[in-house]
């Protein structure tokens, strides 16, 4: 009854039809049930969507302006490059369903040259949700946008299409689908299979192997901002479940696993140590480590052959000169 009634609350929560928020399943007690299932583990683990707080969000930005870190501004480029095949893959006119909003940098690209009929934000923070379907409301005031708060690594549910006979397009940028094992990237295109229908179609970026050397300068900057973001998840826990983390005892870890094709991202305890969280305590060994993050990478072959399983046909890949970035361009399967 309480979702039902929060649900309610969002969708009133309208500017005159422009812009309406919608409630999904957010289990309010999940970050406590996920976090005391996952340092229970014999390898313990946490879900990287929770190192996506405000602050985390803060930190994660500037994690893109590094030098070392190359996926986002390769993406963009890729995207300014080829963004009128873009368009005329995706169709103007068509609905644009975007997994994980945040920002919505590199969608403002999209909306000005497709002219959705309408756009579906999906966005775990509400108040991440808010400011960014806000902002692009006063951005683009002949857009009807439908934000949902949800949980897209979940079974979801979006507004109903009604009485709409346009083509529904999912976007998912910035290599986010590597965060899900190759098993949860297949699941979870099912389920977008499902939610464009057979007409639909997808835009995904994914991130390709490449060199090792690379990729550790991505995930381990000089500047420790990485290594900030990463430990962050502790020191939320402790704000919001009442952990007593000592983030001193603990430090960032992430390396590329060769024979799983990802970056591991860990962190590594210092020292012998007892962690409390709620009513529930944790025995640290010394280095020991909480695994908090994978970044799945492919080759283009191993990425269409994953959308294949899932009920989608590659129908067409971008990729930048170096060979770092790929974006593709699923359609449904008959």
């Amino acid at each position: 009854m309480a979702r039902k009634q929060r649900a309610g609350r969002l969708a009133r929560l309208s500017r005159r039809g422009v812009v309406s928020f919608f409630g999904s399943a957010v289990d309010p007690d999940g970050f406590l049930d996920d976090v005391i299932s996952g340092l229970s583990q014999p390898q313990k683990a946490l879900p990287p969507k929770y190192l996506y707080d405000a602050e985390g969000s803060r930190l994660f930005e500037r994690i893109c302006r590094l030098r070392e870190y190359y996926p986002t501004r390769t993406e963009l480029a890729l995207t300014r490059r080829h963004l009128r095949e873009i368009v005329r893959f995706a169709g103007e006119r068509c609905e644009l369903i975007e997994y994980g909003s945040g920002a919505s940098v590199k969608t403002r690209m999209l909306i000005e040259h497709l002219r959705p009929s309408r756009y579906v934000p999906v966005e775990i923070s509400e108040a991440a949700l808010r400011d960014a379907a806000t902002r692009l409301g006063r951005e683009f005031p002949w857009l009807d946008i439908a934000a949902v708060v949800g949980d897209f690594s979940r079974p979801l549910k979006l507004p109903s299409r009604g009485a709409r006979k346009t083509r529904r397009v999912a976007y998912f940028p910035g290599s986010t689908i590597g965060n899900l094992s190759p098993s949860e990237a297949e699941g979870f295109l099912r389920m977008t299979r499902a939610q464009v229908g057979a007409s639909g179609a997808m835009l995904v970026g994914v991130d390709l192997k490449k060199d090792p050397n690379v990729l550790h300068a991505a995930y381990n900057d000089a500047k420790g901002v990485t290594a900030a973001f990463n430990l962050n998840l502790l020191a939320r826990i402790n704000r919001e479940l009442g952990g007593d983390f000592d983030l001193r005892r603990f430090r960032h870890y992430a390396f590329y696993n060769a024979s799983l094709g990802r970056v591991e991202m860990h962190l590594v305890s210092l020292v012998r140590q007892n962690v409390r969280v709620g009513h529930s305590r944790f025995q640290f060994d010394a280095g020991e480590t909480i695994h908090t993050e994978n970044s799945c990478k492919y080759s283009v072959d191993e990425f269409r052959a994953l959308a294949a399983e899932a009920g989608f046909k590659g129908a067409r890949v971008w990729r930048d000169r170096r060979g770092l970035f790929s974006l593709h361009g699923l359609t449904a399967n008959e």
